[in-house]
């Protein structure tokens, strides 16, 4: 596999690095600081139940995004239904609560209200894979035949990052045999094309096609990018993509708050090694966690991201460093990141032998590097891609323990709408400080502007008190010449007067010898 990591880890995030560009304009601010300040009801209600709290926060602003779209979602959700009630045709399977899934498809909403915890634990047990590609589509309210032609039209047109998208396909899923088909890349090619079309601010990043992946597992592409669109904007994804990555300093910081109130020596270990979340979780935040995770536990961690929103990332992560806590504080600087890249999950790998009996679902990503990965096929209809994931590796995770212990760590939507506005409120004063110092910077560049133009006005200035001084010399020196040149003519005259005199007086005499 072609190593990313490192340009995963060139991205720096902790929050003592910020820099006055990464930070959010004032307005932005307020509106965070405000959208916390009027959670609605049931979030409020739901902080007081840490199993459900974000499930139902996540139903609340779904509701409330779609109050002006409520026409098109519904007629998305009855071609769901439909395409259910096609499915219940073809295959009933003993392992899946028909009847209760039913419900959910026929009103999801309703059911997330009045059956949160039966839905809750339903969700943690995996949605069926049969179902995976519609529920989450039904969750999101992501079925939209306007985006879904729209989609069609950026088809026919080219990006400005196809090349980089085109760069990329290669180091997706390499070890998934599903990707080395040339429709399955171009598919990926297209739906990251098509949404760096759609949101030209946020373009294309890296690590956007390990986004793209499962959905394609699970559904068409056109699908699969309507999808796309509702986990980036609905779901708050957009922020990990845009160029100052806001969304993604936002989740480090909650989730370096959340490791240390929940584990503080863990947290307090590895300050003291100076390892930041940004060299080992930014990958997480960036893929979803299916950059080097088995796809299977990517789909379960998709499941509850979908329920729950962008914050169930938070339970995942922590349960991982709780599960591996007193191995990462026996390690030093080193070989903690290694371990933290690398071996987090294998405490879920399940013993050779036992697979068999602890089977799941889905394909190896690409965490396993080299294994083969049969294609993936389904002869059911409707929403469900024929590309729904299907896996001879079944049995090497066991996700179900993974998911379990991630619900274990309690996480309320009142914690990360606290940490949410620590974090607002340091970059207000970061940003506070930062046009202190911009305005010291403006003044200091008048004030050598200024002291440039006395400095010209000095040099100009002795430039004209040296000719003066030259000129006052020259004077000086002309006025001793014409002096001497006077008392010459002086001298002369007063010996010539002196010479007439005498040759006066000699005529006198002469004169008066004479008479």
């Amino acid at each position: 596999m072609v190593d990313i990591e490192p340009e995963f880890e060139n991205i720096s995030l902790s929050s003592s690095q910020i820099t006055a560009t990464m930070i959010p304009k004032d307005n932005e601010i307020d509106s965070k600081l405000s959208h916390n300040r009027t959670r609605s009801y049931s979030s409020l209600q739901s902080d007081k139940d840490k199993d459900t709290g974000l499930l139902l926060r996540r139903v609340d602003e779904t509701v409330h995004e779609n109050t002006q779209n409520r026409q098109s979602i519904e007629r998305g959700k009855q071609e769901l239904i439909h395409n259910l009630e096609e499915k219940e045709k073809v295959k009933k399977s003993s392992d899946i609560d028909w009847q209760f899934w039913g419900e959910v498809m026929a009103n999801y909403e309703e059911v997330a209200r009045t059956q949160p915890h039966a839905l809750s634990r339903a969700i943690q047990k995996g949605i069926p894979k049969e179902l995976r590609g519609m529920v989450w589509q039904l969750m999101s309210s992501s079925k939209n035949s306007e985006l879904e032609t729209l989609y069609q039209e950026y088809l026919k047109l080219s990006s400005v990052n196809d090349k980089t998208i085109s760069k990329d396909l290669s180091r997706t899923f390499p070890a998934l045999e599903y990707f080395q088909d040339p429709d399955a890349v171009n598919w990926l090619f297209n739906v990251a094309k098509a949404y760096s079309l759609y949101d030209v601010e946020c373009g294309y990043t890296q690590g956007l096609l390990f986004v793209i992946g499962p959905l394609l597992l699970n559904m068409p592409d056109e699908e699969a990018f309507c999808l796309l669109v509702r986990l980036m904007q609905s779901y708050d994804l957009r922020g990990h993509y845009l160029p100052e990555m806001p969304g993604l300093h936002l989740r480090l910081f909650q989730f370096d708050r959340l490791l240390e109130e929940i584990l503080p020596l863990l947290h307090t270990h590895l300050t003291r090694q100076g390892v930041k979340s940004s060299m080992y979780a930014s990958q997480w935040y960036m893929t979803l966690f299916s950059y080097r995770f088995p796809l299977d536990i990517v789909y379960r961690i998709f499941d509850n991201i979908f329920a729950e929103g962008i914050e169930a990332i938070f339970r995942f992560g922590i349960a991982l460093m709780k599960k591996n806590e007193d191995k990462i504080l026996s390690l030093q600087f080193e070989n903690i990141l290694d371990f933290l890249k690398e071996g987090l999950l294998e405490v879920y790998r399940i013993p050779q032998g036992e697979g068999s009996q602890r089977g799941s679902e889905a394909l190896q990503a690409p965490l396993l590097k080299g294994q083969s990965h049969s294609s993936p096929h389904s002869s059911m209809t409707g929403s469900v891609s024929p590309r729904l994931a299907t896996s001879a590796d079944s049995g090497e995770w066991d996700c179900d323990t993974f998911v379990a212990d991630a619900f274990e760590i309690r996480i309320t939507p009142f914690q990360l709408d606290a940490y949410a506005s620590e974090w607002a409120e340091t970059c207000y004063n970061i940003n506070k400080h930062a046009h202190e110092v911009d305005g010291l910077r403006l003044a200091n560049r008048n004030l050598s502007s200024q002291i440039k133009k006395l400095e010209a006005s000095l040099t100009q200035i002795n430039g004209e008190h040296c000719e003066l001084v030259k000129t006052l010399v020259n004077l000086r020196i002309e006025k001793d010449e014409m002096e001497e040149s006077l008392v010459n003519q002086l001298v002369k005259m007063q010996v010539e007067n002196a010479a007439s005199q005498d040759e006066l007086k000699k005529t006198q005499e002469q004169l008066s010898r004479l008479s």
